[in-house]
């Protein structure tokens, strides 16, 4: 088959190596100029590595990652241990890959992007056009056509839409969509570790709680980079959006009084280097398939960052369906297998990023040490009933059919 992508980033770029290595051509369409330096840290869990490992690019998106010692929680304002779950024993041994299947790495966003699109090279079944922003689609029973700003027409057999939060592929097939403030501002930046001193963040994937209010912070490139995220209630809403710059000022009166690992961080941001953006919700999506027309990440379930598994929904749609179009020869079918094996799972991820802004964001100390108490003692007495706790996500390995 010959299928046309819109959409350059994580779930557009994987779902091409995905069709490519079931024995499609590819052509995929996005809009930026070029793919650079840009965004911010990412976690790829084992359920998305299990899918690279299959395509045969694991050691290559590994790379330039960082393997977390141990995933953790702590209080935002003592900087008080709630649980800490090691991920590699004291003999170096990966307990993530042992339990899960894969290894949990943090990478830069970047550096993910520009992995995938060095493996793309590899294949010459995959055109990659930068520039390319859709302008509309047609199709008929037997091709779909996308057409591109420049005027430009390209038919194939299967349009995937992988155009992410604003999808224009999800807007043709269902109009546009109602998104929800969710009451919370994101903060986001990247630091050299080095100006941080004793501060540092650890090389572990540690989430500090706090009334009202949670930071992320890991390391990526070997170390040398601190990745931070902090998420703060707030009534009015701003733009959906990662490129918005915010005022550092506003960042450190945002999170006073924590621990010096995130305000020191937050005042090591180079000014023009702090950005901030709004959270919205959705509602799940009727359905992601139309005709010859499907969706995928972001454009068929946009997902709140809690779980930090949007990226890896979208590779784990990808694999799947391009496995789907491959065993069958009705396509229709397969898009409606795709989007039934796939809807339960995301729909989960979905529900349990919600839910974990609330866990995260307890304000008074009786919900405090309700919620907290509990994970403590876990953490403390049997830290492997923890892990055994995240299996369901990230012991999925979708490759296994």
């Amino acid at each position: 088959m010959k299928i046309l992508i819109a959409g350059g980033g994580i779930g557009g770029l994987t779902a091409a190596l995905a069709c490519a290595h079931f024995g499609h051509e590819v052509l995929v369409f996005e809009q930026a100029d070029a793919l650079g330096d840009v965004g911010a840290g990412i976690q790829i869990p084992p359920n998305a590595m299990k899918v690279f490992r299959a395509l045969g690019i694991a050691e290559r998106i590994a790379r330039d990652a960082v393997q977390p010692t141990a995933i953790e929680t702590r209080m935002g304002l003592s900087g008080r241990t709630v649980f800490s779950v090691p991920l590699r024993d004291d003999r170096g041994e990966d307990l993530a890959a042992n339990l899960w299947g894969a290894p949990y790495l943090h990478i830069h966003r970047a550096d993910y992007i520009l992995a995938l699109k060095d493996a793309l090279e590899d294949h010459p079944s995959i055109t990659l056009k930068f520039g390319a922003t859709v302008s509309a689609i047609d199709q008929t029973d037997l091709s779909v056509t996308l057409s591109l700003s420049d005027g430009t027409h390209y038919r194939g057999d299967l349009l995937i839409g992988a155009d992410g939060l604003h999808s224009f592929v999800r807007t043709w097939m269902q109009g546009p969509d109602r998104p929800r403030f969710t009451g919370n501002i994101a903060w986001r930046a990247v630091v050299p570790v080095e100006l941080l001193g004793a501060d540092a963040p650890s090389a572990t994937a540690c989430a500090w709680m706090g009334p009202g209010r949670h930071a992320v912070t890991y390391q990526l490139r070997g170390g040398t980079l601190a990745n931070f995220v902090g998420v703060v209630e707030q009534v009015e809403p701003i733009a959906e959006g990662w490129s918005a710059r915010g005022r550092k000022a506003d960042a450190l009166n945002d999170f006073a009084g924590w621990h010096p690992t995130i305000t020191k961080l937050i005042a090591a941001v180079p000014d023009d280097a702090l950005f901030r953006w709004a959270l919205y919700d959705r509602d799940p999506l009727s359905h992601w398939t139309q005709g010859r027309v499907t969706l995928l990440g972001d454009a068929a379930h946009p997902m709140l960052p809690f779980l930090a598994q949007g990226a890896a929904m979208a590779v784990e749609d990808a694999w799947v369906l391009a496995a789907e179009i491959t065993e069958s020869d009705d396509l229709a079918a397969a898009l409606q297998i795709y989007q039934a094996t796939r809807r339960p799972r995301t729909s989960r991820v979905q529900a349990g990023s919600r839910k974990n802004a609330k866990t995260f964001h307890k304000r008074t100390p009786l919900s405090q040490l309700a919620t907290y108490g509990p994970m403590w003692l876990a953490g403390t007495v049997a830290p492997s009933l923890i892990r055994q706790h995240l299996s369901w996500l990230y012991g999925a390995d979708v490759t296994r059919r």
